[in-house]
């Protein structure tokens, strides 16, 4: 049952991700900046937290789940080091995602030629 709630919730961010592209305008680099602002925002007011724990994986993975992690990552270094905090935990709490995408993009550049079009 587990993996039924992630594929759900995760299909239905997708689903909508999808139709954004379809039906508007926006841009997809301006989507993912939608969906990360969107993970902070909803944790903000409460309203992701839930979701996490009832979809998991399929609530974190995401790119709404990249905003919760940020969002997270300030709450507790807010509540340890005060406002100070603020500006260092959102990067604390997700470098291990950000170190990743780095390396891998970088090892991917190396790896693979890129053609214009």
């Amino acid at each position: 049952m587990e993996y039924i709630k992630a594929f759900w919730v995760g299909g239905v961010l997708c689903v909508i991700a999808q139709i954004l592209i379809d039906k508007t305008k926006m841009t997809p680099a301006r989507i993912l900046v939608g969906y990360v602002t969107g993970g902070v925002i909803l944790t903000a007011f409460g309203i992701y937290e839930p979701i996490v724990k009832y979809a998991g994986c399929g609530a974190t993975v995401p790119l709404t789940g990249f905003g919760y992690s940020i969002a997270k990552g300030v709450e507790r270094a807010v509540g340890q080091y005060g406002l100070v905090g603020a500006l260092a935990g959102g990067l604390t709490a997700t470098a291990a995602g950000i170190a990743a995408a780095i390396i891998f993009g970088y090892l991917t550049a190396i790896l693979f030629k890129s053609r214009p079009k």
